[in-house]
């Protein structure tokens, strides 16, 4: 179990939430049919996280990696054994600490059989990040402003 303050996890939740509401109620939402093709999450040009990498607000991440922050905001359960393991950043692209500090956790890919590319990954202090191209390159998420 991954121990995060209460605020951290909170503030993300809640902006998960709304996020996903108000996008819910945009005009261009429509309602019509959604391809299922997966589309790359939009960052900012510069990095302004924490971490130096570039961010992607939570509310920007696609649908699947937001109903994977709430089950990882419950505890689980998570729908693949490997979710909740530890991530060992082999590519060393996240800030370095320790081994262990890190956790993935998959998030669905829509279309693929197996677990696909995309995974969020969450540090021992709350602090999360989004890949969607199997490691490769990582956004730091960052709660929607109010």
């Amino acid at each position: 179990m991954l121990l995060r303050p209460p605020r951290v996890l909170l503030a993300l939740v809640l902006s998960v939430l709304l996020g996903g509401f108000l996008a819910g109620c945009s005009p261009a939402a429509g309602g019509g049919a959604r391809t299922a093709a997966p589309t790359r999450t939009p960052a900012t040009a510069a990095p302004t996280g924490a971490s130096g990498l570039p961010v992607v607000r939570a509310a920007d991440l696609p649908p699947e990696a937001r109903g994977t922050l709430d089950l990882i905001a419950r505890g689980g359960p998570y729908p693949y054994a490997k979710d909740g393991t530890v991530f060992s950043d082999f590519e060393k692209a996240l800030p370095r600490e320790e081994r262990g500090y890190y956790r993935e956790y998959t998030v669905k890919t829509p279309g693929e059989r197996d677990r696909g590319a995309r995974r969020l990954v969450v540090g021992r202090g709350g602090e999360t990040y989004y890949t969607d191209d199997h490691y490769e390159t990582f956004r730091e998420v960052v709660a929607d402003e109010a």
